[in-house]
């Protein structure tokens, strides 16, 4: 940050920063200019959509990608995606699906492509200053904004295990963001290490492309099929959410009963914690291939022996591949960690109501959770959140204190779940619970203006 210090900002006036032209980013922006804001939006790679991009160079997908949540749980509650569109829409889908919202919207004009953030720094009036690096070598810029969002997800930054004996392996090891092309996996055997949604499906992937597939988990989640009842997992539990809920339970349990059995003929142990505790996993290929054996399940990995691998349970395998699906670290390193309320080296962001930062009225993050469910429903609220909370600070000092007091209350009642001491529960939020309280937020700040 010293070199760019003796330059002059270039004030934006009441002009608000996005950072990430993803989906996020995206819907950002949309709610912003809804609410009369000018934007600049600043994506450091050359194309929009983030990491449903495959030609942005650090998207994280991998071979076959799918939603696993359904598409009238995913898409935006004013943009829906097209009705004769599968229930489980592709990548390449989400990416057509983005580029029309983009258009629609206008929004592609308020972007600058190849644009990095280097630093956003506090200064004098609740404002920001922006230092923007661009891609092609320019000089970088500083510029002055009302109030930053940052919008850039939290699948950039890979989450790695160690492991003993791991630095002497011989054996070939990827993260799963590495693994672009299924090719890689023919006639190999391969481990696949992580029990989340992306390690089912490589697990499932190398089932049907590998010489052989062995997965490693930790521990044990509930398994969900993509279909319940006839419909999409994730509507019907959701259409239970309006039941009593003695009714809702007893429901819920009959639904749930023939994936619990079929998951414990597996010897999948299912968590007395409930799907809605953690987001569960969702493919409906996974059991069949544990069950035909060509997925073969393994507990955690104890060490690594020159070519071989050894698990707790004291077998071992020499894979030829070893792939790491264990997810990724929610890592925003252009802002000072205080600000995010992080503590410590590799701390996740501890935000009010998981999205405003507790040290700055005018920063905020969008679409860092993790809810079980389609995340952009929840950006969407989100963003119309942060947007209209940008106008009232300023309009009506009553509900401003209105809103913090909120604020403050629904921080109060998130704390972290069941399974926050794994890294991919520490975003973790109930849908129906946190949407409730996105709710409790916005009517504060749209109650009548006081007299």
């Amino acid at each position: 940050m010293q070199e760019y210090s003796s330059q002059a900002a270039y004030d934006r006036g009441e002009a608000v920063c996005v950072i990430g032209a993803g989906a996020s980013g995206l819907i950002a922006v949309k709610n912003l200019r809804e609410n009369g804001f000018e934007v600049d939006c600043y994506e450091r790679d050359t194309v929009l959509g983030g990491l449903w991009n495959p030609q942005n160079q650090h998207s994280p997908l991998y071979p076959n990608t799918h939603l696993v949540t359904s598409r009238s749980q995913t898409e935006i509650p004013d943009f829906p995606m097209p009705d004769d569109w599968p229930d489980y829409p592709s990548a390449t889908q989400m990416l057509t699906y983005l580029t029309s919202y983009a258009k629609h919207f206008g929004l592609s004009e308020h972007i600058w492509y190849g644009s990095e953030i280097a630093a956003v720094e506090p200064v004098e009036g609740s404002r920001f200053e922006v230092i923007v690096k661009p891609a092609a070598g320019n000089a970088a810029r500083r510029l002055r904004y009302a109030a930053v969002i940052i919008a850039t997800g939290h699948h950039w930054a890979p989450n790695l295990p160690s492991y003993p004996g791991q630095d002497q392996y011989r054996g070939t090891v990827l993260h799963s963001s590495q693994l672009k092309d299924a090719s890689r996996l023919r006639g190999k055997h391969v481990l696949v290490v992580g029990g989340g949604n992306s390690g089912v499906d490589l697990a499932c992937e190398a089932a049907v492309n590998a010489a052989g597939c062995v997965h490693s988990v930790r521990r044990d989640t509930w398994h969900l099929p993509k279909y319940l009842g006839g419909e999409p997992a994730d509507y019907a539990l959701n259409r239970l959410g309006a039941r009593p809920k003695f009714l809702r339970r007893f429901l819920t349990d009959r639904l749930l009963n023939g994936p619990a059995r079929l998951a414990a003929r597996m010897g999948i142990e299912v968590p007395g914690r409930g799907p809605g505790g953690e987001e569960p996993v969702r493919n409906g290929r996974y059991l069949e291939h544990v069950g035909d054996g060509s997925i073969r399940r393994r507990g955690e990995v104890a060490r690594f022996d020159g070519y071989d691998v050894a698990f707790a349970d004291g077998t071992e395998m020499r894979p030829d591949l070893v792939v790491f699906a264990t997810g990724y670290r929610p890592q925003i390193t252009c802002v000072a960690a205080p600000l995010l309320g992080v503590e410590g080296t590799g701390g996740t962001p501890q935000l009010m109501a998981r999205m405003f930062s507790p040290k700055s009225q005018t920063l905020a993050v969008a679409g860092l959770v993790e809810p079980g469910v389609g995340v952009l429903p929840i950006v969407h609220w989100q963003t119309h959140a942060i947007a209209r909370w940008l106008q009232v600070r300023k309009s009506d000092p009553e509900r401003a204190k209105n809103f913090r007091d909120q604020v403050q209350s629904e921080t109060t009642g998130q704390a972290d779940g069941p399974g926050a001491a794994s890294p991919r529960h520490r975003l973790a939020v109930d849908a129906e619970e946190y949407l409730a309280s996105l709710a409790r937020i916005i009517d504060t700040l749209e109650q009548e203006p006081a007299k």
